[in-house]
């Protein structure tokens, strides 16, 4: 394969990530390689990194070197606005809902960046919930529900490489299996997918790959082929 034909297949590219908060070195050289169309997961324990790499991604730490190549192109000049119209949306494990606006207000505030986005027609067949809440305060949204509710407001703005940070912690059972079936979704319409997520039952059949870091760093990656017979590995890392 081509170099060209390479960047072209790849959407996203670390090389040698490191990342900091002020004095604090909290990324350790990370590669990372994600392909068109993947849905790819960050394994470890809380602290192993795993949200700072997408915080890093977004340029939303304090400082960074290292190279983050978005659809072939550099981005560690960036600002976050820049990178987000590149075709990047980031969910935030704090959701960022904002509590004074209803469902539509906080689903059609941030601007659309890029054509492609997902029409409301189409988000809120997605979601049937917004639908009904669609004139509820974010503060009265149940916590599945500000959970949809901030994946669906990136969908809308055109992103086609979703950022997800811990989409089910604290969610009830049968909305962490909708949310599931939403990622099956976006996969099938071919959107790329970086997902860190705690719940490793919840991550391992929807993932084509998985990188387990430790202490800021990638110490495996793993193909959902190799699951089974890396189980243990797994466990040793997630201190299950």
């Amino acid at each position: 394969m081509s170099q060209a034909s390479r960047r072209d297949y790849e959407q996203l590219r670390i090389d040698g990530l490191h990342a900091f908060y002020g004095e604090s070195h909290i990324l350790h050289g990370i590669n990372i390689e994600v392909k068109r169309g993947e849905l790819v997961t960050l394994l470890g324990r809380n602290g192993a990194g795993r949200s700072t790499t997408l915080k890093a991604i977004m340029n939303m730490v304090g400082r960074r070197t290292g190279s983050i190549m978005i659809n072939g192109e550099e981005t560690m000049s960036c600002a976050p606005h820049h990178i987000a119209r590149l075709g990047v949306g980031y969910c935030p494990e704090h959701r960022g809902i904002f509590s004074g606006l209803n469902v539509m207000e906080n689903l059609t505030l941030p601007p659309v960046v890029r054509s492609g986005g997902l029409g409301l027609e189409e988000i809120f067949s997605m979601f049937p919930n917004l639908y009904e809440r669609r004139a509820s305060q974010g503060s009265k949204l149940s916590g599945g529900e500000q959970q949809m509710l901030a994946m669906a407001r990136i969908l809308r703005t055109g992103a086609n490489m979703l950022l997800l940070d811990e989409i089910t912690e604290g969610l009830a059972p049968v909305i962490v299996e909708k949310l599931g079936d939403v990622l099956v979704k976006l996969k099938e319409k071919g959107l790329t997918i970086v997902l860190v997520e705690q719940n490793f039952h919840f991550a391992a059949p929807l993932a084509d790959r998985h990188y387990v870091m430790e202490h800021g760093q990638i110490v495996e990656e793993i193909s959902a082929g190799e699951l089974e017979s890396k189980q243990s590995m797994l466990d040793k890392y997630l201190g299950v």
